[in-house]
């Protein structure tokens, strides 16, 4: 392993020069890393790589799982919470009962328990390719929530799907009493550890004698607790993630100082950056030994059977979309929805090429034991690995390459904001520069009177002009600006709840804003 250390450091140098090309040509950096990994393998005298599933599930997903809950806006997954709800469990379900019957029919030596097996690896969308492919095309913010927000649990239903297949093949029955009752405790279990892991952190935080330093090492122990012990208890350790980075999120203005949560921002994002990079590379390093492992099976007839699955998976994925539409549009005259529009034919099929598949789908097909319980092998584990390959190289380059074109091509208009983000962002500092003027003028009318750093504050939020700091600043005037500090982000936070169509990223900017102000306070 050490005589590779220079191998795998020069593969973190490549990555990051392959992420920065992606930036510039504008296309999804998964897609080059991919590519990348695929073609390194092909070199001679190039280290073999063995991917371990425990490795991909233990160090990789939690930290990953857990930044994506902390960037998701709480309340746009509230808001939208039907529709992904559908796509991250009725769609994941109905996609892995479709691959179940066409492996099953297409795919010599695939029973339906395969089938399923198959489904539940396939089927999740991969949210770090959406994510990256995203941030080169403006969509809805909608469509970006609800992606988000299927991201964060689609892995664990596909999970569940896997564990009960896995079953099902191993032991050759499937009970479905046994089966309900795990998968109630899968669900409330994994939400129920996360929440309670979630608590004792955010008491930890809160209570504890905590700096920067030590705060920034407990967030990153913190998913790795969460997804441990809710595996220990044999529930859903993704969902314990989610759940109880979600609880931490909501309640980061509670516990954290704002040099935690500028220094977290800064370390989450770097820490992530590697996992993703290093995670994309290794599945296009996986190919040799995957082909290496078909046997009997042609290569060639692995590829078809692989772009079958990958049909089956694109076009399951339009057409639940356009259910999920027409399923809301006939709703929506019995019950509440969050929009009663008409969203049209163009955001359902958009939302439908979303389906990207990645680094959860080859960490379940690769966790598939080698062997039965009674010693024999396991059927079928190398081409549904060789098979979960081809999906997600093709998903990749296929919709992740077209993608940005089909977004722009079509047009997708913003109904919840219609003004420039740039306006929004205008207004809500006005209110806020006014909400602050208020309580400074009601609540320190003496103070103001007599401290020069405070009437500059005043005239900055009069006329929205620059303020200049003065090198020292007096106790009473920190406390004042403080005060004031935390009254705007307090109306911050109470305006991103009683307005269900305002974009929490303009406000999380504002809070962010609010913070570096707090930070220049030490240094006065």
């Amino acid at each position: 392993m050490l005589e590779d250390f220079p191998f795998y450091l020069g593969l973190i140098v490549a990555i990051v020069f392959l992420i920065m090309l992606a930036e510039k040509i504008r296309v999804a950096y998964p897609v080059l890393l991919v590519l990348f990994g695929l073609a390194i393998s092909l070199i001679p005298g190039i280290p073999p790589v063995h991917i371990n599933p425990e490795l991909i599930f233990i160090i990789f997903l939690p930290p990953l799982l857990y930044e994506a809950s902390w960037a998701i806006s709480g309340k746009e997954l509230w808001r939208w919470r039907r529709i992904i709800g559908s796509f991250a469990f009725v769609v994941v379900f109905l996609t892995a009962l479709s691959v179940a019957f066409v492996a099953n029919h297409f795919i010599p030596g695939f029973s339906l328990a395969l089938g399923f097996l198959l489904g539940g690896i396939v089927s999740p969308p991969d949210a770090v390719s959406a994510g990256a492919i995203l941030k080169f095309v403006k969509v809805p913010k909608r469509m970006s929530s609800i992606l988000e927000g299927e991201s964060l649990l689609n892995d664990a239903s596909s999970l569940i799907i896997f564990r009960f297949a896995l079953i099902a093949v191993a032991t050759g029955q499937f009970i479905w009493a046994d089966a309900t009752l795990t998968f109630f405790w899968m669900l409330t279990g994994g939400v129920g550890i996360g929440l309670a892991v979630g608590w004792i952190f955010m008491t930890v935080h809160k209570y504890l004698p905590t700096d920067t330093n030590t705060d920034m090492a407990l967030s990153i122990v913190t998913p790795y607790v969460m997804y441990i012990a809710a595996e220990e208890a044999h529930t859903s350790g993704v969902l314990a993630v989610v759940s109880g980075g979600l609880l931490l999120s909501s309640k980061r203005y509670l516990f954290l100082s704002s040099s935690s949560r500028l220094r977290g921002i800064n370390v989450w994002e770097s820490l992530c950056f590697v996992l993703n990079g290093l995670v994309f590379t290794l599945i296009g390093l996986d190919l040799p030994e995957i082909t290496s492992g078909l046997g009997d099976v042609s290569v060639s007839a692995a590829i078809g059977y692989g772009l079958l699955i990958t049909a089956v998976l694109i076009f399951g994925r339009i057409l639940s979309a356009y259910g999920a539409v027409i399923t809301t549009l006939i709703a929506r005259n019995f019950i509440t929805v969050a929009d009663r529009r008409n969203p049209g034919m163009k955001v359902p099929f958009v939302l439908g090429w979303t389906g990207m598949r990645g680094v959860v789908s080859l960490a379940a097909a690769l966790s598939i034991p080698v062997q039965l319980a009674d010693g024999s092998p396991f059927p079928q584990r190398n081409l549904i690995l060789f098979i979960t390959f081809v999906v997600i190289l093709v998903t990749l380059l296929l919709q992740g390459l077209t993608l940005p074109y089909v977004i722009k091509k079509i047009g997708l208009p913003d109904v919840d904001h219609p003004d420039p983000e740039q306006d929004e962002e205008n207004a809500i500092r006005r209110e806020m520069a006014g909400h602050a003027l208020l309580h400074l003028q009601n609540k320190y009318s003496e103070q103001l009177e007599r401290q020069p750093f405070l009437r500059q504050l005043a005239a900055k939020w009069a006329d929205k002009s620059q303020l200049r700091v003065e090198e020292d600043l007096a106790k009473e005037v920190k406390d004042v600006y403080l005060d004031i500090l935390n009254q705007q982000r307090n109306w911050l936070l109470q305006k991103n709840l009683a307005e269900e169509t305002l974009d929490e990223e303009i406000i999380r900017k504002q809070l962010k804003y609010l913070d570096l102000e707090e930070e220049k306070l030490l240094f006065i």
